[in-house]
């Protein structure tokens, strides 16, 4: 009968792993599973214990830095949220200042601020995004020529 809860427990550690995506908790799972196997042929409580601990450590130190390199090779790098806009072009339209503007980028207009103190992008101007501050595109000229110094 015993061996029903550590089933139950390494569907539970499962659920989990779902939730967290790390791979620490897929690992406990398979040591609750080793433990139910243990518990299975009738070994004492202690025993299962002790095959649960020795289990989980072993995937943990061996199995998941393997599984962990090939998860992050296989998985691309794709920026999401404001990371993708860093980099992305825009247009001027309405004069950006270190204080103030207006660009459209990506489709959207967003209040902008130049990244060079006391430059002024005019209206039109095609410029980059360095960063993102809150709900302001921080922006700089592609081309020196574009950028009017005072």
């Amino acid at each position: 009968m015993g061996w029903l809860w550590w089933l139950g427990a390494a569907l539970v550690l499962g659920v989990v792993e779902m939730l967290t995506v790390d791979l620490i908790f897929l690992m406990f799972a398979g040591g609750a599973l080793a433990a139910m196997l243990v518990a299975l042929v009738g070994a004492p409580f202690w025993v299962q214990i002790l095959v649960f601990a020795i289990v989980s450590a072993a995937l943990l130190f061996v199995v998941r830095p393997w599984a962990k390199r090939f998860l992050d090779r296989s998985t691309p790098d794709t920026a999401t949220n404001i990371a993708a806009h860093v980099g992305r072009e825009a247009t001027v339209l309405i004069d950006v200042t270190e204080h103030a503007g207006r660009v459209k980028l990506a489709g959207e207009v967003w209040t902008a601020r130049a990244a060079r103190h006391g430059s002024v992008l005019p209206t039109g101007t095609t410029v980059r995004v360095v960063r993102i501050d809150g709900a302001t595109a921080v922006v700089d000229a592609t081309a020196d020529d574009q950028l009017y110094q005072f």
